[in-house]
Parts: structure tokens; sequence; C-alpha cells
């Protein structure tokens, strides 16, 4: 999905923050009993695999359920630690980013959750989720009527194909890449290499728009998981008359219940109601509160803090994708008035220490850092088992084929860090493999994280240098190829629940570019020979050929050590309703939100 905090992540979400979009954990704070039982959670996390399903155009049709007890005005405040790398839907790929995405952008598709761990694709933009022929190979589109973007123009199918082809685009780079490789393979943009800003278009073979409202993609193979892609917030709505390109990154424009009022890069941002948002066409979000005022730069430890004391304008304020700062997580917990205002729920990221395989060419290295990583230390940073559990493989709990007992460097017997065995494999190591430079976000959690890695590094033998990188920023920093960087801690969770929205975004060697979540730059023949077999595949079968290039990566490859599994709990102000766990993005669900007063 995007990567945790910054990127599904990517997303995520990043992760980054961090997002991606996921199937995971609890929906209901209230019935969400995610902490301290890691093995009642894990078999939480694992009914939450199962597929989504794809909605007819009766489930399509809007309004949205109402919220019992909604009110309608007021203001919300959110709390954010760091700003937002991107606001153009087409570079959105980060948790954050989704989070914000939901309140400004829609897209052909969206998930749609029951509030009880069941979620559904539904039509958002178009009358349904979509329908398909040629045995999954074409896929049919039609827009709704009265769709406008916040100048009150309307949407069409023009628009649809502006998105799509913008997104092969150089300017895009740190977006999902899904629907581009599927259309045109892993060398899309030489198909389009303007980005369809000039005279040439997809042929229609590809991409067809025979009418206004009608849109239709043709792929050379079966693709039943489009409806799911369409549903990223990567794969938003740009309307072409209004497209500035690079620019659009500061100045989007809406097509959601929220518009952009006021923006300062890093600092705050304001969103008002967008008037032309017609709710009869939205099924799934909501308009209740006049908007958002979100405050960047607030650290974890103060947003808890403040969310605790809940005076003043806290008690109108929410977590985006922050969580309860670790040395305060028994101060929530343990007062039953404040544990009730908070959403809990496992997340489906896998973190991981990614290694930098252009610059860490020496497996035993990889290995013995796998060895003597501290999970411990570094979970304890998290917020101990509230925060986390040991991860002993790169498969989450939350996705179809999770093996529990895959465990091939002893990270479960030994989540301290195996001392001895680490330093053993780097006994005939040269001294100038053995120094290492470990790139961290200046954030609470980062800072966190470095100490602990440093310190169980050094106790092996790895001479650690610790840079220091802007956290805004730290995925688009790590994610160039030519980074200065030999290892970065970074999350990943699926995009939906397949193997393959894991193993082919940072694993295959044709997604090796600046922006890709293939932080490792992994290319190995043997894991593209797996990738191309899986995805032909029925999904029973492909879990066997997702297994196996599971294992191969994690043993023959070793692109980086895993380290846990993370788990949410934020906390929110008195006087906010609708509060639940969102499935989807592993946050608060931020499109039912409501002042109680």
């Amino acid at each position: 999905m995007k990567s945790f905090n910054s990127r599904r992540a990517r997303a995520i979400m990043v992760v980054i923050a961090t997002g991606s979009l996921v199937l995971t954990g609890c929906s209901e704070n209230k019935g969400s009993s995610s902490g301290k039982d890691s093995k009642k959670d894990q078999a939480e996390a694992a009914v939450q695999s199962k597929p989504v399903t794809y909605g007819d155009a009766a489930a399509s049709t809007g309004p949205a359920e109402e919220v019992p007890g909604a009110k309608p005005g007021g203001t919300i405040e959110v709390y954010q630690e760091a700003g937002l790398s991107h606001l153009d839907p087409g570079q959105i790929y980060v948790s954050d980013g989704g989070q914000v995405a939901n309140l400004l952008f829609r897209g052909l598709t969206n998930f749609e959750e029951d509030g009880k761990g069941g979620t559904a694709v539904v039509g958002d933009l178009a009358t349904d989720s979509g329908k398909s022929s040629d045995g999954g190979k074409t896929w049919t589109y039609t827009l709704k009527d009265g769709v406008k973007d916040q100048n009150g123009n309307a949407i069409t199918s023009a628009d649809i194909r502006h998105t799509i082809e913008r997104q092969y685009a150089e300017f895009i780079f740190d977006g999902p890449t899904y629907l581009q490789t599927w259309l045109s393979g892993p060398k899309y943009r030489t198909a389009l290499p303007d980005g369809g800003f000039g005279d040439k278009h997809l042929p229609a073979t590809v991409l067809d728009t025979p009418d206004a409202k009608t849109v239709v993609f043709h792929f050379d193979s079966p693709r039943p998981d489009l409806p799911q892609t369409l549903a990223m917030p990567g794969y938003g709505i740009v309307p072409e008359k209004t497209d500035t390109k690079a620019k659009y990154d500061t100045a989007p424009v809406s097509t959601g219940p929220y518009k952009i009022a006021e923006y300062k890069a890093g600092k705050s941002m304001k969103l008002v109601k967008n008037t032309n948002w017609d709710p009869k066409t939205d099924s799934v979000r909501h308009q209740y509160v006049d908007g958002f005022n979100f405050d960047f730069g607030v650290t974890e430890s103060t947003q808890t803090s403040r969310l605790i004391a809940d005076q003043g304008a806290s008690k109108n304020a929410i977590q985006l994708t922050g969580s309860v700062e670790s040395t305060q997580i028994q101060d929530v917990v343990g007062n039953a008035a404040v544990n009730k205002r908070t959403i809990k729920g496992y997340q489906p990221y896998v973190m991981a220490l990614n290694f930098n395989l252009d610059r860490v060419k020496n497996k035993a290295v990889r290995e013995a850092v796998a060895y003597g990583v501290n999970s411990k230390s570094l979970i304890a940073g998290e917020g101990g088992a509230y925060g986390g559990d040991v991860a002993p493989n790169l498969f989450a709990p939350t996705l179809p084929g999770y093996e529990p007992t895959y465990d091939p460097y002893g990270r479960l017997k030994t989540p301290q860090g195996n001392i001895a065995k680490a330093k053993e494999i780097l006994k005939d190591v040269p001294a100038a493999e053995k120094k290492l430079v470990f790139a961290y976000a200046n954030s609470e959690a980062g800072q966190k994280r470095k100490v602990a890695i440093v310190d169980a590094l050094s106790k092996i033998g790895i001479d650690v240098v610790a840079k220091e990188v802007d956290a805004a920023s730290y995925s688009e920093q790590v994610g160039k190829l030519k980074n200065p960087y030999d290892m970065y801690i970074n999350g990943w969770g699926q995009d939906w629940p397949s193997p393959g929205t894991v193993v082919t975004p940072i694993y295959d060697g044709d997604q090796v570019a600046d922006g890709s979540p293939n932080y490792s730059h992994m290319n190995d023949p043997e894991v593209q020979k797996l990738i191309k077999k899986a995805l032909t595949q029925e999904p029973t079968e492909a879990a066997a050929t997702w297994r196996e290039a599971h294992h191969y990566i994690l043993e023959k490859v070793l692109p980086g050590a895993p380290l846990w599994y993370t788990k949410q709990l934020q906390l929110y102000g008195s006087n906010i309703g609708g509060a639940r766990y969102s499935a989807e993005s592993s946050y608060i669900d931020v499109t039912r939100l409501f002042l109680k007063s």
C-alpha cells in the first residue's frame, strides 16, 4: 500500500506516514482490543485479510449512510508532526497524504467500510465498481451525473483520461504505478513521454473514451484487481482544465467534500466546504463539519499531552497519522475516561531496515545486521506491545499467505538480537565494509529509532554513521536511486489483500527508479521470474509462488531486515463524534467525523 508514515507508505505510507490502501485490524474503536495480547491481535488481523467485495450501482449511489448522532457545523483541529510531502493526487502514495486525499479528491472507485470489518469497493465518480469483459482484460466505467470540481466544472471522461495520462509525465515520480505498467508495460513513460499534455494520447486500444461519460480500459492480461487499484489516492482525479503540472502539488483542485482555503507548506492548512460537492453522488463521504484546520510541526508527545488534557481547542482535535507517544501510553490506556477516546487496531505494515544494495553489496554484512538488530528496543520506542510485535519475516499478519513461524533470522527467539551469531558472521569482513551510513527522520520516532539502531549494531561491530533527514521529505530522500545512505527504516503495507501488492512494488526489478518503493534497488532475475509467474495465476495457485518468492527474497537476497509489525493507537478530543478505526487506511476514519456540540 503505501509506506508507513511516509510511504503505503508508501504508504507510506508512508510512510510512509503511509499509506495505501489496505484491509487491517479492527474497525470500531469500542470493539477493538489491540494491545498486549499479540496472538489475539494477529488472529483479528488475519480475519481482515479476506478479499473486498465489489459493489453494484445501488451500493455506489449516494448519499452515504448517516452516522448516528451526527450534527453539522464547527471546525476540527488536526495535529500532525511532519508536513505533507505532496498534495498532487498523482504523487500521493503515503499514509498522511492518503488521509487528506479522502477529504479533497475522488476517483473512479473508493473503499466503503461497514464498521464491522467488512470492506467493499464501490463506484465513486463511476456508477459502480466497474464492469469487466473479455475474461477480465477489458473494464468499462460510466461516470455519474452531476459530478463537478470545486470550480463548478463537470467531470467528464476527458478528465479521467488526462488523470491517467499525466501519470506518464516525468514530474510524477512518487505515486503508484500499477495502472501505468498494466496499460503500457514497465517502461511505460516511453509510451507517452509528455504525459498527454501535447498532441499524443494513449491509443483507444489501451484507453478509450468513446463519449463524455464512458471510460474503457484494455489490458493484455486479466486485471481482476482494477477496482481496488483505482480506489488508491494516487489515482484521484485531476481536472484537465486546471492542471498546472508540477505546480499542482501546492494548489490542487478539489472534487471531494472539502477544498483548500489556505496552505502554508510544513506549517498549516485550512480546509473549507466544497460547495460544488453533491452528497447525492457520494456513497462514502460526509460533510458534517465546516472545515479542518491542520497544524503541522506538533510532535507526537505534544499531540498526546494536549489530547489527554482535553482542554479548549483540543476537545475538537484529532491525530491524523500520529499515534499516542510511547512514554504516555499508560497515561492513556490506564485512564478509562481517556482510553474511551482512542481508536486501536493492527496495521498492515512491516517495518524493515532496508539496505541500499548498490552500496551494501556484501551479503554477510546484511545477514549480521539481520541477526544483530534489536527489535525489542525498537518496539519499546513505539510503545511496547501497544505499538507493535516482532516481525520474523517480510509478510504482515494482515496478508494472505502470512506464515507466523517463518523466522529465518531467529527474530522470535532473540528479539533483542543475536550478538554472538552476528559477530561470528562479521569476523572476516574488512573494517571498511562494516562502516554503514544510517538515514533517520528528524522526528521523535526517528530519533528513538536512531538510538536503537546505533546501540544494537555497535555491539556487533558495525560502525554506524547516523545522518538526519527532514521528516517531511524522508521517503523522497531515501527513495532516490543515488542516495548517500546504506540503510534506512521503511514500512510497507499491502495496497489490497494480495502478496502481489507487497512483492511487486518493493522487490520487482522493473520498479527500480527514483521515487519507487523498491528502496533496496533490488533486481534479481529469479524474483522477476516468480513475480511474472504469480501474476498469471489464480490467487490460490499464486499463493505458493508468492511464498516461494518471499522465502527467496529473505534468504537468498536479504534486501532488508524485518523489524516489527505495527499497531495503531490514536487519541481524539472529547467533542469529536463518529470516530472509528478505518480498516482501509489503518488510521482514524476522516470521512465520517462530526463535532458533538
